[in-house]
């Protein structure tokens, strides 16, 4: 973990290329962008991997986080790094995957990051589509991908419109917002 009650705490990763965990680096600029909006806020993490982004975002004082990762070693390792921090509470873990969670997920919430594999085009366009077309954004929240640093998401889906993007090496960070 970067900063916050989990600093300098170690995660676990499965095993294997499968799960791409967020760099340390990219974590870093993707919370000192949202540091104002992460204290008590609702925040989700799609496709979540190693549980990293949102367990950092119960590290900085987020209210509630839903993890969403259907690969049964993944989940197995959010539970494992949960159990290793003594978190009980504060998340939700749905194991069935990403459109399960945002189809059950009540609104509004403050901040949702999604990460699914870079070469699932398919899964980028398909979830902020869906997310572009309902109401489960706070007023002022945001939607973030990480994505390859070539890779060009869409300006709009939907009420999503794109409001930034920032690039680290490899990786990109597309933030979007609702538009009129």
């Amino acid at each position: 973990m970067i900063a916050g009650t989990f600093r300098s705490r170690q995660l676990a990763a499965p095993r294997g290329m499968a799960t791409r965990p967020t760099s340390d680096k990219l974590r870093g600029t993707l919370f000192n962008i949202l540091a104002p909006r992460i204290e008590g806020c609702r925040f989700v993490d799609l496709y979540a991997g190693t549980g990293a982004v949102g367990i950092e975002a119960l590290s900085r004082g987020a209210g509630h986080v839903w993890f969403a990762e259907k690969a049964a070693p993944a989940v197995a390792t959010i539970r494992a790094n949960l159990a290793a921090l003594k978190v009980e509470r504060g998340f939700t873990l749905e194991a069935r995957g990403v459109r399960v969670l945002l189809e059950r997920l009540s609104g509004p919430v403050d901040v949702v990051f999604l990460d699914p594999p870079y070469e699932a085009a398919a899964e980028y366009a398909g979830t902020l589509e869906f997310l572009g077309s309902r109401d489960l954004l706070a007023p002022g929240g945001v939607v973030v991908a990480e994505h390859g640093s070539k890779v060009r998401l869409a300006e709009r889906y939907g009420a999503l419109v794109q409001t930034r993007v920032v690039k680290q090496g490899d990786a990109a960070l597309s933030f979007f917002a609702l538009g009129e």
